[in-house]
């Protein structure tokens, strides 16, 4: 179908322009509400925010309803009125808790435009950024499309969510019972970052985790170094030769079959990578060093992005007092997680590192493991024409490539929609670095809000093409 006409795209854009006062009324409303998931007091405030987005979303005509769950509630929304793609857009309305409140400037919970150096306006509040803000940067382009021309350009479901900030505990169950409605071509997820201040991003490649932690034991009880010193075996001695055999002398992982299905990043997005204004030196002198660790010959961002990792989280065993105590440990404990990426098992994973450490437990020692997290890595794929669009559509708002960009961390709800919905999911987040998230004075850049609105009524338009 051919889509929106440029002068509908131009009208709908010179709306959002014109309306940006109301926009940013709706969004302080919602801010003002102190939707703290974590903390079962504020289960209230959670019912409200899904109250106040359901009936908001209902408003520009989406058949919108507040869903409950064992938690928080959900809020859902659809508005399928042409013919062509459909997508499902996710956000969530619940909030980090605010302490030490002492640290704010201002009522987390009260909004105000702050002045910035840089000649932009910051939003100061709790949620501005994640994720209320970023959340209604689609909403409110929904929002122009309706009043502009009357309907949207393609077909749109929205799934708000009351639990992100607590571990989503209800997202997988709610997923299972509403799969058949909220199927869709594709997830766009705003909970993410720019790649900088003016250059927009969208997040395809996320890693994967396997974490652990894993205790070897040895006497049955602490000994006396100098009694038993030699001869009986030291856990923590133990731990550390198990330790330092999971690492290759060129900085890689030694576990066997580790990179088994991992394939080298594609040509055409390591030279993209290399286009992105990226200072590895400054990378690495932010946090106060200066020499490159890992796998040698691969740069910061493909090790960050697009290669799996091994990391020793915590050790601890034996005396850590105040002085000094002479004691071999029966006892020695680590906390190790693995990031994962595209073609690794996380189950193969977790059993060749089982595997791994029990060939070096002597018989007259033992090891036992308590896992924690266990989730594979997502791609979205390349070829895939809602990222293209999505790509164009950014760089053209945006007067500049928009990049195509990975992480190095893990979010298991993207997983959890490729699982149990069956759709790929695309990041695309207008958050800078310096948004001071889950922290006091958490901000919003206003320009980031509009563009944001701006960039999505782009998206949406270039989908319908």
């Amino acid at each position: 179908m051919p889509g929106p006409s440029q002068d509908q795209i131009s009208a709908v854009l010179q709306h959002v322009d014109a309306g940006m006062d109301e926009s940013l009324a709706r969004l302080f409303d919602l801010i003002r509400i102190p939707s703290i998931s974590t903390d079962p007091a504020y289960a209230p405030e959670c019912l409200k925010a899904a109250e106040w987005l359901s009936h908001d979303l209902a408003e520009i005509g989406f058949d919108a309803s507040v869903r409950t769950t064992d938690g928080h509630p959900m809020v859902v929304a659809h508005q399928r009125e042409v013919t062509g793609p459909h997508v499902l857009f996710y956000g969530h309305y619940d909030v980090q808790p605010v302490d030490p409140l002492t640290l704010w400037t201002s009522d987390p919970f009260e909004p105000r435009l702050e002045a910035l150096p840089n000649g932009d306006t910051a939003i100061v509040a709790r949620g501005s950024s994640d994720d209320k803000g970023q959340m209604l940067t689609f909403v409110e382009a929904c929002r122009a499309w309706k009043t502009v021309t009357g309907s949207l350009p393609i077909n749109v479901s929205i799934l708000f969510e009351g639990e992100e900030e607590a571990g989503s505990p209800s997202l997988a169950p709610f997923l299972d019972k509403t799969a058949d409605e909220l199927k869709a071509d594709a997830v766009y997820v705003c909970d993410t970052d720019m790649w900088d201040r003016n250059t927009p991003a969208v997040t395809t490649m996320l890693r994967g985790l396997y974490s652990t932690e894993m205790e070897i034991s040895g006497a049955d009880r602490d000994l006396h170094s100098g009694m038993f010193g030699n001869a009986a075996r030291n856990a923590l001695q133990l731990l550390s030769d198990v330790i330092a055999s999971l690492r290759t002398a060129d900085g890689g992982v030694a576990i066997e079959g580790f990179y088994d299905g991992v394939q080298d990043l594609p040509a055409a997005v390591k030279a993209q990578w290399q286009r992105l204004p990226f200072d590895e030196k400054g990378f690495l002198s932010d946090i106060g060093l200066t020499i490159p660790a890992g796998e040698a010959g691969r740069s910061i961002l493909e090790q960050v992005w697009a290669r799996p990792s091994c990391e020793i989280n915590g050790i601890s065993g034996g005396y850590t007092g105040e002085g000094f105590k002479t004691v071999i440990p029966a006892k020695a404990m680590a906390k190790i997680s693995f990031r994962l990426v595209a073609g690794q098992d996380p189950g193969k994973i977790r059993d060749a590192f089982k595997a791994h450490v029990a060939a070096r437990i002597p018989a007259d020692c033992s090891v036992t493991f308590k896992d924690f997290g266990l989730a594979p890595a997502t791609v979205m794929p390349l070829e895939s024409p809602f990222l293209t669009k999505t790509l164009g559509a950014l760089s053209e708002e945006w007067a500049c490539e928009a990049a195509l960009a990975g992480t190095g961390g893990s979010i298991p709800i993207i997983g959890e929609f490729k699982r149990r919905l069956g759709c790929d999911a695309l990041l695309v987040g207008f958050a800078r670095f310096d948004n001071r998230v889950h922290s006091p004075n958490e901000k919003y850049d206003l320009s980031s809000f509009h563009k944001g609105i701006r960039s999505w009524v782009r998206i949406l338009a270039a989908l319908a093409s």
